[in-house]
Order: structure tokens, then C-alpha cells, then sequence
């Protein structure tokens, strides 16, 4: 099996939630961002009995839940801290190298599942948290 390798001569893409992609996959992001809502923010949820749109889930989430010490810890999965990433900097795109260093200091210090390669090889096979590279 033939190994994939990063282009250096290229610009390098950068990755962001492709909130079309839940769309197109019949997948809601509200039901899966429910589940990065802080205690907080569950119970004034309940409390107003108010259904979020997806643009308040996130803003809620990168404005409050993530600032939560255990939102990005090192004992997650890394696909499922990528994503909690990209919510709590308001899905704006990065590239793998500014990915990997941020999630690295999130997850305090894991450099070993947060290399290019690696975290190439998951954002590239993710079929559950809509990640893909931006199109130009």
C-alpha cells in the first residue's frame, strides 16, 4: 500500500467543520453539538424550553462551554478533540501544522498524535464530524 505524503510545493489546505456536509448527509450538528454543551448552558437551555439554531449552538459553545477546563483534555479521542477545536475557535480554518500545534497545547503537550501526518490521515478519513479541507 502506497504511503500518502503532504505536498511541500503546494499551498497546504486548511480544515474547517463543513456545516453543508451534515446537510448533504442527512446529519444534524445541533444534535451532535448538544453534547459539548456545559452544565451551564444545558440547564438554561431546558429552563427557557427553546430549540437552538445552529448558529446559536456554536456561538454558545465557543463563547462559553469551551472555556471549560475539560472541553479539550488528552484523554479524548483526537478526531473528537479536532472537532471540540474547531468549535470552541469558531470553525475558522487552519492548516495541518497551526492544528497540530494548537491541539497539542490543548491536550497539554501531545505532540505524538498531533503531527501533520497524523492528523492528516484522520481529518481525511472522518465520516462523523463533517471535516474537510476548504475549496478554493
Amino acid at each position: 500500500m502506497a504511503k500518502k505524503k503532504i505536498s511541500t510545493d503546494q499551498p497546504k489546505p486548511r480544515w474547517f467543520i463543513d456545516l453543508d456536509w451534515f446537510q448533504q448527509n442527512n446529519r444534524s450538528i445541533s444534535a451532535l453539538a448538544q453534547d459539548y454543551l456545559c452544565a451551564k448552558c444545558r440547564k438554561q437551555l431546558r429552563a427557557e424550553e427553546k430549540e437552538l439554531t445552529e448558529a446559536e449552538f456554536l456561538s454558545t459553545i465557543k463563547d462559553c462551554c469551551s472555556n471549560a477546563p475539560e472541553f479539550i483534555t488528552g484523554q479524548s479521542p483526537i478526531l473528537e478533540s479536532i472537532f471540540r477545536f474547531f468549535l470552541a475557535n469558531g470553525n475558522q480554518p487552519l492548516t495541518l501544522e497551526e492544528l497540530g500545534n494548537q491541539l497539542s497545547e490543548q491536550r497539554g503537550g501531545d505532540t505524538s498524535r498531533t503531527s501533520e501526518e497524523i492528523l492528516f490521515r484522520l481529518l481525511e478519513s472522518d465520516q462523523y464530524y463533517g471535516l474537510r479541507p476548504v475549496s478554493d
